[in-house]
């Protein structure tokens, strides 16, 4: 064989690997410069894969994705990328062997990957589930585009507004929609959402597309997670979020910030049934049956409940319900958690949803409540259950109006009218 034709054989064998779809196949070449506005921006479902002319599965891969792709044509669109040209491409969606195949279906930032048989009709099978799933209003991926977590998207125009002029505790997440760390964080991000919802907001902005807030915040790899407290907040009060990326972690972390920041609980009068079941529908609530005001005028009352108040604080973090009633205000909850049978003041820990509760046995003082709650707290000390098996019942009463008690006026017997005779005399 002459020097020319043993030079030339490689160079047509490469060329054939580089053609594995024909200019009249129905597969549509996608490039670093048309993936974008055909794929992404597109709205038509597409699979995709990523190939080497090299890849010897690749070549024999070829011919059913290319019968897939003309079965499928006017359905769902089917392409492919040369990854030894397009290696940003590759790079941007994790590829890391070949074929590759994904489907972009409802969130085109976060393809799905397809894993099933490498025919023509285990493609079909795929793109058609990805036609329902659409359909019915899903996503085929987890990325920061679905609607239906409760991560909440953030964008240059209304960052202020929900961000640093709410009151709310808030993390957010800035990420670029090609960045394998970001997608790899987008489900724990949807799932941490959801359990903080009504303690903490989870916001996302993308920041490749609002690159003003990105910048505002020196925001420079992707993801980048800020904290922003509740309260007042200003752009230099963001705080890098420094936890552990996977949903408990973040769970965790937040709900450590927010029992941080938590105002110290009101030690609240319990005049009402709404009372009772707002602070006591919480992981335990406190109760504390004060002496009459009789038997401890105000500032005897007000010392109690300083001590309260100072406990609170001690344990705020643990957002428990805190009341106070006074002693035969509410005979009932007396009753079903055996209070006052030696004295007051008295205490006791209710956990409505098991129904159980434990009693102070201890000093009312702040050495000897502190003590009781912490042992509670580490899960130690005697329980027992609510009298009856159910909450009991709280009744309306007259709020204290912070002032000494007096005792009811005696009445003046009139006696003029009465006629005394000397058997009558004492």
């Amino acid at each position: 064989m002459a020097l020319f034709e043993i030079l030339l054989v490689p160079l047509l064998m490469s060329a054939s690997c580089f053609a594995l779809y024909g200019s009249n196949s129905d597969v549509v070449e996608l490039t670093e410069s048309n993936f974008d506005k055909l794929v992404i921006k597109g709205d038509e479902i597409w699979i995709v894969e990523f190939f080497a002319p090299w890849c010897g599965h690749c070549q024999h891969f070829a011919p059913e994705y290319q019968k897939a792709a003309t079965r499928l044509k006017g359905v769902v669109k089917v392409g492919a990328v040369n990854a030894d040209e397009h290696k940003s491409l590759s790079s941007r969606f994790s590829v890391s062997g070949f074929p590759t195949v994904k489907i972009f279906g409802g969130n085109k930032y976060s393809p799905e990957d397809y894993n099933g048989q490498r025919t023509a009709q285990g493609l079909i099978d795929a793109a058609v589930a990805a036609i329902k799933t659409k359909v019915k209003g899903g996503t085929s991926g987890s990325g920061k585009e679905s609607k239906n977590d409760d991560v909440i998207e953030l964008t240059d125009s209304n960052f202020d507004k929900l961000v640093l002029q709410s009151d709310d505790m808030w993390l957010v997440e800035f990420f670029a929609p090609w960045c394998g760390h970001c997608k790899n964080l987008a489900p724990h991000w949807a799932k941490a959402a959801t359990e903080l919802k009504g303690k903490v907001k989870l916001g996302a902005l993308d920041a490749t597309v609002h690159q003003a807030k990105a910048a505002q915040y020196g925001v420079k790899g992707y993801p980048t997670i800020k904290f922003f407290n509740s309260g007042k907040k200003s752009v230099s009060s963001a705080e890098d979020y420094d936890g552990a990326r996977t949903s408990s972690d973040i769970v965790t972390w937040a709900l450590e910030k927010l029992a941080q920041n938590v105002p110290p609980p009101e030690i609240v009068q319990l005049t009402n049934e709404m009372y009772f079941k707002e602070h006591c529908d919480k992981p335990l609530c406190v109760i504390a049956v004060l002496p009459h005001i009789l038997d401890c005028q105000s500032e005897c009352r007000n010392d109690y409940l300083k001590t309260l108040t100072k406990i609170g604080e001690r344990f705020k973090q643990k957002m428990w319900g805190w009341l106070w009633s006074e002693a035969g205000a509410q005979s009932e909850l007396e009753g079903a958690l055996d209070i006052g049978g030696f004295g007051y003041p008295a205490m006791a820990v209710m956990n409505s949803k098991k129904l159980k509760y434990s009693i102070l046995r201890g000093s009312f003082s702040e050495t000897g409540i502190s003590e009781f709650l912490r042992d509670l707290s580490y899960g130690r000390g005697n329980t027992a259950s609510i009298r009856s098996g159910q909450l009991p019942k709280i009744e309306d009463i007259t709020p204290w109006n912070g002032r000494d008690g007096e005792l009811p006026p005696e009445e003046d017997i009139d006696l003029s009218d009465v006629d005394l005779n000397e058997k009558d005399e004492l």
